[in-house]
């Protein structure tokens, strides 16, 4: 008799061992490594005679193209992230830290689907009936006509939701919970979870249902289990927050139905999720204009331009090596600018510590702020307040000059429109807004730009020296 093999599989990256060990080789994490029976799960059975295939049609690239049928929310902001609402058919994962309001977010689009008539069924794994309904009284949705249920089987799960009439919204909160009789492994597991979201996905392809999937995050913000369930889905939102602020941003970072670099912005508070229409009054809410170190940031997410303030804080230490502290932005980029402003504007911050905060907890990307960043540090070691209607954007590169950015009339579009009547932004930039009344000043390098600030420092004690 032939002796049973046996698979070690990480439960954090879903790498295959052939013995255990205390260190997985794919992701380096520690105890990750589980024994599992390959003999049941995904990609496994019992030793069958393969069955035959047989052909599919082939057809050709050109044709009719039927525009994917979606499912509005009503809640402007999900629909902004997911494309324009939930596509039928599709399964959307979506993660974010314990507590960050996932469950909350799925809630308030339920109600508001089921308010339209829609067929919504909600799963819970991690809590009991009374407690979702707890939640739906609180986000008044308990008038709803919302079907629950309380279940981790899949196969129990699957035969619910297969009763009556097709579902056109199906939630299962959340896929670490799930666990299937044809996998001989504990909930949670890589084996588990693969099995549980292959079925969900199976189900809604079948059926025209759209199945949305909550998923537990690491400690490194990514989602739990193996990655593959990320490639199985149509679209993976992050649901991203700082349990310091109210506000909360839905993140798509894959979608194959439509735009993946928009982003929902919502407030939290004791009724639940409210959306933020502009989110740029949200970040200069308790802006301080008369600080020094203060500059603002016009940023593109997607289609939408949002403002932000950048704070920098530079200040001489006694230590042998600065400290270097950066919360919102790319510690490698700070370094980098912080290098171009020794090396090409002569600004000497070899022996000073410098500080970095992008307000309101929000989370920075991409290069254009690099302006904005020179701007606040420069500002912050002379002591001298930036101009408080004026917004920076534009990419450093290493040898000092400033590059042309994206979206630009849409970044000055909505600064004039919060009330900033000047910006400095790259000398190439193209698509400057016509009919504006706004002051664009245009530099060229980074010794520009802090020459531009030295010399209003110098006005500014002249005009002092003369009163």
């Amino acid at each position: 008799m032939a002796k049973a093999k046996t698979q070690f599989i990480c439960q954090n990256c879903g790498t295959v061992h052939n013995r255990w060990a205390g260190k997985c080789d794919g992701c380096g994490e520690w105890n990750t490594i589980v024994e599992e029976d390959p003999m049941g799960g995904i990609g496994s059975g019992p030793g069958k005679t393969p069955k035959k295939g047989r052909p599919v049609t082939l057809t050709s690239l050109s044709g009719e193209i039927e525009e994917a049928p979606r499912i509005p929310t009503g809640m402007g902001e999900l629909d902004r992230a997911t494309g324009g609402g939930f596509v039928r058919g599709s399964a959307v994962l979506i993660g974010g830290d314990p507590g960050i309001g996932k469950s909350t977010l799925l809630m308030q689009a339920a109600a508001a689907l089921s308010r339209k008539g829609h067929r919504v069924i909600y799963v819970s794994g991690e809590e009991a009936v009374a407690q979702v309904r707890l939640r739906a009284q609180r986000l008044h949705a308990a008038d709803t006509e919302v079907l629950l249920a309380a279940e981790t089987n899949v196969e129990d799960i699957l035969a619910t939701i297969s009763e009556g009439k097709r579902p056109d919204l199906v939630i299962i909160d959340s896929i670490q919970t799930l666990w299937s009789d044809t996998a001989d492994s504990a909930p949670g597991t890589v084996t588990q979870v693969r099995t549980g979201v292959q079925a969900m996905i199976r189900f809604a392809k079948q059926t025209g249902a759209t199945m949305v999937l909550v998923g537990h995050v690491t400690k490194d913000g990514q989602i739990a289990g193996p990655r593959v369930v990320e490639h199985m889905v149509d679209a993976v939102l992050y649901f991203e927050g700082d349990r310091g602020h109210h506000y909360r941003i839905l993140r798509t970072v894959k979608n194959r139905f439509g735009p993946t670099d928009e982003i929902g912005v919502f407030e939290m508070s004791d009724k639940g999720l409210r959306e933020v229409a502009n989110p740029s009054e949200l970040f200069l809410g308790e802006r301080n204009a008369n600080s020094p170190g203060a500059a603002v940031f016009a940023g593109m997410e997607g289609t939408r331009p949002v403002l932000v303030e950048v704070q920098a804080l530079v200040a001489p230490t006694t230590l042998g090596t600065p400290r270097r502290a950066v919360v919102g932005w790319d510690s490698s980029r700070l370094a980098m600018i912080l290098a171009v402003l020794e090396a090409h504007c002569g600004v000497r911050l070899g022996q000073h510590d410098v500080y970095l905060n992008v307000a309101g907890g929000y989370r920075i990307s991409e290069p254009a702020a690099d302006m904005a960043i020179a701007s606040a540090l420069v500002s912050s070691l002379a002591g001298l307040a930036l101009p408080a209607d004026c917004v920076y954007f534009g990419e450093v590169s290493l040898s000092g000059a400033v590059r042309a950015v994206s979206h630009t009339a849409q970044r000055l579009k909505e600064a004039e429109k919060l009330g900033f009547s000047s910006a400095v932004l790259p000398a190439a930039s193209s698509e400057l807004p016509k009919g504006t009344t706004g002051k664009w000043n245009e530099v060229e390098n980074l010794p520009d730009l802090v020459a531009r600030i030295a010399g209003s420092r110098l006005k500014a004690r002249s005009e002092e020296a003369g009163d």
